[in-house]
C-alpha cells in the first residue's frame, strides 16, 4: 500500500510540473470575472493537536462567508463556495498529502482563493504552488520565519501569530533589561510531524542574532531523556537567560533538574513559551508536578509564562461560542474555550480581509483570481474583526499582542499579568499593580563578570607590587570613601524625605467651611455666572453648567479636592517618589501640590484652587467675548507649562485637556491633573457617553489599545494640545467636526480606525489665521514621530503673538470693567429670586404653623406657651371606619382621608378657626386662639360643625360609592393653654382638661350628631338663634355626670335679624395729608370717611380719640364721615 501510494503522488506530481515546467518564469493569465467564488481550504482533522484543525476552522470560514453580504457589505452579488480537504495521514500533518490535495483541488474545483494549510511543511509547498498559479493564500497558521520570503512565496497571506511578530517581542524585552550578550534557547523536538516548538522559537533566535547580535545557544531535547542534564550544562556554560519550548510535563522536570543542579537559581530568568496558556489555568504553571517536588514554589520565582494575549474585544465571546456550538453540530465535536479559539477567529478575520481586498480589485477592472494584486492589497490594513484590530505589514503578517505572567504572590505561587506587549504600536506595557519580584532584587546579568569569559584582568591571579597594591588600593580606598560618603549623604537625605511624608495631609485637617465663616461651601454645579465676585469677574448672567472640582479649606487656604476612587494606598517607593517629585513641582503654570489625604476611604488628592474655573468653562461661556491676544495669552501659558512638565521629573502629562487646563485669579492659566500616575484608576469596561467624551483629545496610537499607561505619552500629549487648539480658535467644543453631528463613541472610533484620510476636527482660516492651522495639524498628526515637541510649538507661538504680551494686562483690565457691568442686573436677579423662594417657603410655613406664632419663630424669639381663659374645641371621627380600613387597601383608606380633609380644608376656611391637627380619621379644630375673638369662637365652631355635617351627607367615596360616612362630632367650651412643642417637625399643641372633655363629648356621641356640653351651649344661647336640644345627663369616663346637649341648627329668621345688627368697617381709612409738621410728635386733625358693610369681621379705626357720624343709606351699609387726631396709627379690633 505504501508503494502504491507513492505511485500515485508521483503521477500526480507529474501531471502538475509538466505544465510548470512549460510555464515557468510567468504565472498563468488571470480568468475572467464570474459569480461564483470557490473556496479551498486545506487543514488536518485533529482538533486536540492542533489549533487549525478542520472541526475548529471550517465553522468560523463559515461563519465568515454568512457574514460578508449580512454584517460586512462585502462581495454583494457574488455566491461564495466553500470546500474542505484533509491534509493530515496516521494522525499528522502531511507534506505529500497535500501535494496531492492541492493539485486535485486545481484540477477539479478550479479555486479562487486557499485556505490554509496551518502546518508548516504543507504550507511551504501550497504556498509555492499558489504562488506559481497565481492565487491567493490565506492562513492563521504556519507561523515559521521563512514564510517572510516574498520572492518565493508571493500570494501567502498570514492573519494568525507568527514566530517573527514574537522575535520583535522579544528583541524590546531585551532592550529593556540591557540583556545585550549572551542567551540560551531551549526546545522540544521530534524532528518529524510539524515541529512545532522548534519553530516557534525559530524568530527568537534570528531576531536576537541578527538584529541584536546576541550570542545564543539552541538546544534541542527528545522527550525519552531519562535525564536533562545535557540541558542544564547547557545553561550553566552559555547563558543566564533561558527560553524554553516544549510539553508541560517535560517543561517541569527540566526546573526539577535546574532547582537541584544550579545553586544560584535566583541569577536565571527563565521564559517558558506555552502560547496557548495552557499551564495557567488555575494561574499555577508549577501545581503539576511531581508529587515529591514540595517546594517547585522556590524555583519558579524565576521563570515567566509568554502567551497569547486574548481578544478582549466585545465580539469576540459571542464568536467563541456561536464556534463551539458550530463545532458540535456539524462535526460532533465539543470544544472547550482556550486560546486555540483565537486561531479560528484569525482564520475569520483572514477571510474577511481577503473578501476586502477581492471587492476592491473587482471595483478596479481586476480578475478574481489575481493572486498577486489581490495580495498587495492585503498588505498594510487595519479592521477591527472577531479577534480585535487586526494591522498587518508589508509581508503581509499580522501584528500580534503577548502576554508576559510571572509569580505576583510569594506565599501562594500565583502568577499575574506583570506586562503585555502591543504588536500596533510595538511597545511593551508594564503594569502598575502587578509588579515582578525577582528573587535577587533586581533583573538578572545575562553575562556576568568572569563566569563566561576570563578575558578581562580583573579576573586573573596576577601579582602586582607591594608599594603598588598599597597606593592603588589607598587612592582607591580615598576616592570611594569620599563618593560613598557622597552618595551616602544624599541617599540619607532623600530617605528622610521620602519618610517624613512631607505631603501627608490628614483627614481632619481639611475643613469645609471658612474658618471666618465667611465663605460658603463649595464643589457644588456652579457656573461662572453664579459664583459671585469672590469667584472673580469673569461673570455673565448666563452660563452652561460645568462640575467643578470640591473645594475645602486647608491651615485657612482654599485648595481643590480630588477625591481617587481607590479604596487604599499601598505606599510603595515608587508611589513616594511620585509624591515627592510632586511636591518638587514649582511652576507658574503648573497647579501646585499641596498634599495627598491616604485615609480610607477619603483618598484625594489636594492642589492649589484657580478660582477663575477650568478653559474649558471659559470657552464655553458665550458671554465671554475672548479676543486673539487674550487667547493667544491662554496658549502660550499651556505651551510653558507642558514644556516645563516634559522635561521635569514627571516626563508627561497623560490626560491634558481644556477641563485640566485652570485659571487662577490673576488669569494665569495652570495646568493640573498631572503625576501620580499611581492614583490614577484603571480604565473602566464601560460603554458610556461620558467615558467616549473623556477619550476626545485622546492620541489615535493610545486609542488603538485602550489599557495605555496612565501617565501617557509626550507625543500624545502634543495631539491633545491640538485639540485644544481647535476648542480656542473655533469655541465650538472638544473635536468640533462641521456639518456632522456625531456622538463622542463614534468621533473616537473613527480616530481609532485610522483610516486615510485620517478623522480629525474642523480648521478654519476665516476664525484664526493659516499658520495657526499649520501648527493643529503638525499636533495632530497620525504619526506620533511627526508631532512636534514644545519647546518648538513655545518658539512657533512666540513668532505668532509678537505683540502679545505688552498689552495683555490692559486688555484685562478693560475686559474685567467691561464684565463687571453686568453684575447690578445679576443681583437684582438673584435678590427677586431669593424674595419669590421667601414667599413661598413663608406661605408653607404658615399652613404648619399660626401666623402669629410663625412671626415669632422668624423673627428668632422664643414662643412662650400662653393661656386661653375660653376657646372653643371641636373633635370628631368617622363612626365604623375601623372595619371600613380592614375591608379596603392602604392606598384605597389613605384616598378617602385625603379626599375627606381636603373638602374639611376647604369648608373651614371660612370661618375664624384653627386647624390642630389630624390623627387617621380624627379631626381636630379650635376657635379663640392664637388670636382671641372674644366669645365668638362657640359660634365660628358651631357653625362649622354643621357646615362639615352637611357637607359629609352628601360627600362620596371612591371606591364605596353607595356607602355613606357617618360624622360623629363632639364640642366643648373652656380654658387651655397653647405653646410650640419641640425642635424638629414643631407643633402647635392644646394642654388643658378642656382637651379631654371635648374628645369625651365626640367618643359619647352619635353618628351624624353633634354632641356639645352645656358649657358650650351656654355661650351659644347668648348669640340666640341656634336650635339646641337636651339630650341629658351622660356618664363620661374620668368626668361623672354631664349634661349635654344635641346641636340641631339654625334658626334662619333669627339669624338674619340679628345680622342687621352688626355693622362691620371693612374699607381701610382714606385720610388727607393736612400733618401739621410744626407739631413734633403731636397728632394733627384728618377727616376720615369709612364704608361699613354688614357680614365682614373687622373694623379699621384711629388709634387716636375719634368723632364719627355714620348714615344708614340702606339696609347694612352705612357712610361715616370721622375726625381723628392722628392718621398714622391704627388697628385691627374684631367685631364683639
Amino acid at each position: 500500500m505504501r508503494l502504491n501510494y507513492e505511485l500515485v503522488y508521483c503521477f500526480f506530481v507529474a501531471v502538475v510540473c509538466l505544465p510548470m515546467a512549460v510555464t515557468a518564469g510567468r504565472p498563468p493569465p488571470p480568468a475572467s470575472p464570474s459569480r461564483n467564488i470557490t473556496v479551498a481550504v486545506m487543514l488536518p482533522d485533529d482538533h486536540r493537536k492542533y489549533p487549525w484543525a478542520l472541526a475548529r476552522v471550517f465553522p468560523a470560514i463559515l461563519m465568515a462567508r454568512e457574514d460578508l453580504q449580512r454584517k460586512h457589505g462585502l462581495l454583494a452579488g457574488l455566491s461564495v463556495d466553500v470546500r474542505h480537504f484533509s491534509t493530515e495521514v496516521a494522525g499528522s500533518c502531511a507534506e505529500s498529502r497535500a501535494q496531492v490535495v492541492a493539485v486535485d483541488a486545481k484540477l477539479y474545483h478550479v479555486p479562487d482563493v486557499f485556505v490554509g494549510p496551518g502546518c508548516v511543511y504543507p504550507l511551504a509547498t501550497v504556498a509555492r504552488f499558489a504562488s506559481h498559479w497565481n492565487l491567493p493564500l490565506i492562513t492563521a497558521g504556519g507561523p515559521a520565519y521563512g514564510f517572510e520570503k516574498q520572492e518565493e512565496y508571493r500570494t501567502i497571506t498570514r492573519t494568525g501569530p507568527s514566530t517573527s511578530k514574537l522575535g520583535e517581542f522579544v528583541s524590546l524585552l531585551h532592550a529593556h533589561f540591557n540583556w545585550t550578550t549572551r542567551a540560551v534557547v531551549i526546545f522540544h523536538d521530534l524532528r518529524q510531524d510539524d515541529r512545532p516548538h522548534y519553530f516557534l522559537l525559530e524568530g527568537i533566535f534570528v531576531n536576537l542574532k541578527q538584529k541584536l547580535n546576541v550570542t545564543i545557544e539552541a538546544q534541542p531535547y527528545q522527550p525519552h531523556h531519562k535525564d536533562y542534564k545535557d540541558l542544564i550544562t547547557c545553561m550553566k556554560e552559555n547563558g543566564r537567560i533561558v527560553y524554553i519550548c516544549g510539553p508541560l510535563d517535560t517543561f517541569l522536570s527540566i526546573m526539577k533538574l535546574f532547582q537541584s543542579d544550579i545553586p544560584d537559581p535566583e541569577n536565571y530568568a527563565i521564559f517558558y513559551l506555552d502560547v496557548f496558556a495552557e499551564s495557567l489555568t488555575e494561574r499555577k504553571p508549577w501545581q503539576n508536578s511531581d508529587p515529591d517536588w514540595t517546594d517547585a514554589i522556590k524555583v519558579f520565582k524565576s521563570v515567566f509564562v509568554i502567551s497569547y494575549r486574548p481578544p478582549d474585544n466585545p465580539e469576540y465571546p459571542r464568536f467563541q461560542k456561536e464556534l463551539h456550538k458550530r463545532a458540535k453540530h456539524e462535526f460532533n465535536v465539543t470544544l472547550e474555550p482556550s486560546l486555540m479559539d483565537y486561531i479560528s477567529g484569525s482564520f475569520y478575520d483572514g477571510f474577511v480581509l481577503y473578501a476586502m481586498a477581492l471587492e476592491k480589485n473587482l471595483a478596479e477592472g481586476g480578475a478574481q483570481n489575481d493572486g498577486i494584486n489581490i495580495t498587495m492589497r492585503m498588505q498594510n490594513q487595519q479592521f477591527w474583526g472577531v479577534t480585535g484590530l487586526v494591522t498587518t505589514d508589508l509581508n503581509n503578517d499580522r501584528d500580534i499582542d503577548i502576554n508576559v505572567w510571572a509569580m505576583t504572590n510569594q506565599e501562594t505561587g500565583e502568577y499575574g499579568l506583570v506586562a503585555y506587549y502591543n504588536g500596533t504600536i510595538k511597545e511593551i506595557v508594564w503594569s502598575q499593580t502587578e509588579k515582578i519580584h525577582w528573587p535577587s532584587g533586581g533583573p538578572p546579568l545575562d553575562n556576568p563578570p568572569c563566569v563566561f569569559s576570563t578575558d578581562d584582568p580583573s579576573c586573573n591571579d596576577g601579582h602586582l607590587p607591594v608599594l603598588g597594591i598599597v597606593a592603588v588600593g589607598s587612592g582607591l580606598a580615598l576616592i570611594v570613601f569620599g563618593i560613598s560618603s557622597f552618595l551616602i549623604y544624599r541617599k540619607l537625605k532623600l530617605e528622610k524625605e521620602l519618610a517624613g511624608m512631607l505631603w501627608r495631609v490628614r483627614w481632619e485637617d481639611l475643613q469645609f467651611e471658612s474658618p471666618n465663616k465667611y465663605h460658603k461651601k463649595a464643589g457644588s454645579r456652579l457656573t461662572l455666572s453664579q459664583r459671585g465676585s469672590s469667584y472673580g469677574s469673569l461673570i455673565t448672567a448666563h452660563g452652561k453648567y460645568q462640575l467643578f472640582a470640591k473645594t475645602g479649606y486647608f491651615k485657612g487656604n482654599l485648595v481643590a479636592i480630588k477625591h481617587v476612587n481607590k479604596k487604599r494606598i499601598d505606599l510603595t517607593r515608587q508611589v513616594l517618589f511620585e509624591l515627592k517629585h510632586m511636591r518638587d513641582v514649582q511652576f507658574n503654570h503648573l497647579t501646585r501640590f499641596i498634599g495627598a489625604c491616604i485615609d480610607p476611604p477619603n483618598i484625594c488628592i489636594i492642589t492649589e484652587y484657580c478660582p477663575r474655573g477650568s478653559l474649558q468653562d471659559i470657552l464655553e461661556n458665550e458671554s465671554i467675548n475672548l479676543d486673539w491676544m487674550f487667547r493667544y495669552s491662554l496658549i502660550n501659558d499651556i505651551v510653558k507649562g507642558m514644556n516645563y512638565l516634559h522635561n521635569s521629573y514627571i516626563g508627561c502629562h497623560g490626560n491634558l485637556k481644556s477641563s485640566n487646563c485652570v485659571v487662577d485669579s490673576r488669569f494665569v492659566l495652570k495646568i493640573t491633573d498631572y503625576g501620580l500616575a499611581s492614583f490614577r484608576s484603571s480604565c473602566e469596561n464601560d460603554d458610556s457617553h461620558a467615558l467616549y467624551a473623556k477619550k476626545l483629545w485622546t492620541a489615535p496610537e493610545l486609542l488603538i489599545y485602550d489599557r495605555h499607561p496612565p501617565q501617557g505619552t509626550q507625543k500624545g500629549d502634543v495631539y491633545s494640545f491640538g485639540i485644544i487648539l481647535q476648542e480656542i480658535a473655533l469655541r465650538n467644543g472638544p473635536f468640533y467636526v462641521e456639518g456632522m453631528d456625531l456622538s463622542p463613541k463614534e468621533i473616537v472610533q473613527k480616530v481609532r480606525n485610522g483610516q486615510k484620510p485620517f478623522f480629525r476636527p474642523t480648521t478654519n482660516n476665516s476664525h484664526h489665521c493659516e499658520e495657526l492651522t499649520f501648527l493643529m495639524d503638525d499636533c495632530w498628526a497620525e504619526d506620533p514621530a511627526e508631532r512636534p515637541d514644545f519647546s518648538h510649538i513655545k518658539i512657533y507661538i512666540t513668532k505668532l503673538n509678537k505683540e502679545g504680551s505688552t498689552s495683555i494686562l490692559n486688555n484685562l483690565l478693560s475686559r474685567m470693567e467691561q464684565y463687571a457691568n453686568n453684575l447690578e442686573n445679576l443681583v437684582e436677579e438673584r435678590t427677586q429670586a431669593y424674595l419669590e423662594e421667601k414667599r413661598k417657603a413663608e406661605n408653607l410655613l404658615y399652613q404648619i404653623l399660626p401666623h402669629s406664632v410663625a412671626e415669632q419663630l422668624k423673627r428668632g424669639e422664643t414662643v412662650q406657651a400662653e393661656a386661653f381663659d375660653s376657646v372653643t374645641i371641636y373633635f370628631s371621627d368617622i363612626v365604623g371606619f375601623t372595619s371600613m380600613s380592614a375591608e379596603s387597601t392602604p392606598l384605597q383608606v389613605v384616598t378617602l382621608l385625603n379626599d375627606l380633609y381636603t373638602c374639611f380644608d376647604a369648608i373651614i376656611d371660612n370661618f375664624d378657626v384653627y386647624k390642630v391637627e389630624t390623627i387617621g380619621d380624627a379631626y381636630m379644630v379650635v376657635s379663640g386662639l392664637p388670636v382671641r375673638n372674644g366669645k365668638l369662637h362657640a359660634r365660628e365652631i358651631a357653625g362649622m360643625s354643621l357646615a362639615l355635617l352637611e357637607q359629609v351627607k352628601t360627600f362620596k367615596i371612591r371606591h364605596r360609592p353607595n356607602d355613606q360616612l357617618r360624622l360623629r362630632v363632639g364640642i366643648h367650651t373652656g380654658p387651655v393653654c397653647a405653646g410650640v412643642v419641640g425642635l424638629k417637625m414643631p407643633r402647635y399643641c392644646l394642654f388643658g382638661d378642656t382637651v379631654n372633655t371635648a374628645s369625651r363629648m365626640e367618643s359619647n356621641g352619635e353618628a351624624l350628631r353633634i354632641h356639645l356640653s352645656s358649657a358650650t351651649k351656654e355661650v351659644l344661647d347668648e348669640f340666640g338663634y341656634f336650635d339646641l336640644q337636651l339630650r341629658g345627663d351622660i356618664e363620661m369616663k374620668g368626668k361623672g355626670k354631664m349634661r349635654t346637649y344635641w346641636l340641631l341648627g339654625e334658626k334662619t329668621d333669627v339669624k338674619k335679624a340679628a345680622a342687621k345688627r352688626r355693622i362691620v368697617v371693612t374699607s381701610l381709612l382714606i385720610m388727607d395729608n393736612s400733618y401739621n409738621n410744626n407739631y413734633k410728635g403731636a397728632c394733627a386733625s384728618s377727616v376720615c370717611v369709612c364704608v361699613c358693610v354688614c357680614g365682614g369681621v373687622c373694623v379699621c379705626v384711629c388709634v387716636c380719640v375719634c368723632v364719627c357720624v355714620c348714615v344708614c343709606v340702606r339696609a347694612c351699609v352705612c357712610v361715616c364721615a370721622c375726625t381723628c387726631v392722628d392718621k398714622y396709627r391704627r388697628r385691627l379690633l374684631r367685631d364683639g
